[in-house]
C-alpha cells in the first residue's frame, strides 16, 4: 500500500508572486506556466473572482517546509 500523502502547499522554488500556481501545478503534476495561463484565462472570463481565490489561496495554503542541510 502506497503511503504517500500528497499535500498542497506553496512553492518555495517556482514562485512568481507567492508561490499559489507553482503548489497547484506540483500537486496535480503540471507543469506551472499552464497553471498561471489557466488564472489568467480565468481572469479574463470571470472577472475579478479569480483574484479574489487567489488571494485567499495565498492566506490559507501554507508554504512548502524549508530543506536544512
Amino acid at each position: 500500500m502506497n503511503n504517500d500523502i500528497k499535500t498542497l502547499t506553496r512553492s518555495l522554488t517556482d514562485r512568481m508572486v507567492a508561490g499559489v500556481c507553482g503548489g497547484l501545478a506540483k500537486y496535480m503534476g503540471m507543469d506551472p506556466t499552464v497553471i498561471r495561463l489557466i488564472f489568467v484565462l480565468l481572469f479574463f472570463v470571470t472577472g475579478p473572482g479569480v483574484l479574489l481565490a487567489y488571494f485567499i489561496m495565498m492566506m490559507i495554503v501554507p508554504e512548502e517546509p524549508t530543506v536544512k542541510a
